[in-house]
């Protein structure tokens, strides 16, 4: 690791900075002697004043390695965390992420937001633990943006989370949030136009108000002076431009594009990606929803 690389330099300084006999715990000379060498030349002063100006540098390079040592620290535990997660060990993750709960690192938070959340998705999940861990992912994501606003991933998991916790607030209060779910999207998309997960949601944020029953938008009429709205031609804007900077990548952005190829009233583009849905590799549970319910539509297609 590069703080170990670091602190033999450290360590070969401090000896030849160092006597061998204060090394080895020799007591200092009495304050007597040390005054009267002072007062013997100004060349004799200066060396006395030396150790001290080295003792400074070394604090300050001790500090550094500290520093170093401690990045390297945090970045050992986000390659860890993110192996689990593409392992889909959503479990593990958890537990080895909420260890580190109370840390300030936004890379790190967001993370927490983001495995408390799966956490929350999976089936035996019990209703109140689901509602818990939504409102720690939540707090989580929440403080990742505050440690850092200029983090892309703590934007877009503000927007998620921030949408799951409409899911307990109520329905005016979902649709109330509607905006600021598509600003932090946004500015995701603005900070990393190449995450293809921050524009698949955007997408999913398109194709959830172009299917909008009439009853919600009379809601969301009541609550905002222009309602947001979108087109299934917008969402499939986005899910094709996830899919161009990242091919592949999810099985739920392949389940969308065949949804909204469906709303779009063009069966074979449907067909197509529902296909691909349903032959993607099941390793999360949420792949196996996506291949359940491709399985379903093409059925209902091919019917």
């Amino acid at each position: 690791m590069a703080g170990l690389v670091l602190l033999r330099p450290v360590t070969r300084f401090l000896s030849t900075a160092i006597k061998p006999s204060l090394l080895r715990g020799a007591k200092r000379p009495h304050r007597a002697a040390w005054g009267h060498t002072l007062l013997t030349g100004s060349k004799l002063a200066f060396l006395i004043t030396l150790p001290a100006y080295l003792g400074h540098k070394t604090f300050k390079r001790l500090s550094y390695v500290t520093v170093v040592h401690a990045l390297d620290k945090v970045e050992e535990l986000l390659e860890r965390a993110d192996y689990l997660y593409s392992c889909g060990e959503t479990e593990k993750l958890y537990q080895l992420l909420s260890q580190h709960q109370n840390s300030d690192d936004a890379e790190l938070l967001w993370r927490l937001a983001r495995t408390s959340r799966d956490l929350a998705q999976l089936s035996h999940t019990t209703a109140d633990e689901k509602k818990r861990l939504t409102y720690e992912a939540f707090e989580f994501a929440k403080k990742a943006l505050e440690r850092n606003e200029n983090c892309f991933a703590a934007h877009k998991w503000y927007a998620v989370c921030l949408g799951d916790v409409g899911d307990y607030e109520g329905l005016k209060v979902k649709i109330g949030n509607a905006y600021i779910i598509k600003e932090h999207l946004e500015r995701a998309i603005q900070l990393n136009s190449k995450d293809a997960t921050s524009i698949h949601i955007l997408g999913y944020w398109c194709f959830s108000f172009a299917e909008l029953p009439w009853y919600q938008q009379k809601i969301a009429a009541m609550i905002f002076a222009s309602p947001p709205t979108a087109t299934f031609e917008e969402a499939l804007a986005y899910f094709l431009k996830a899919e161009e900077v990242e091919p592949n990548f999810y099985s739920k952005n392949l389940v969308m594009l065949g949804k909204t190829y469906l709303m779009l009233k063009d069966k074979e583009k449907a067909v197509l990606w529902l296909t691909r849905a349903r032959d993607y590799p099941q390793r999360t549970e949420e792949d196996k929803q996506v291949h359940k319910e491709a399985v379903e539509l093409l059925k209902k297609l091919h019917g």
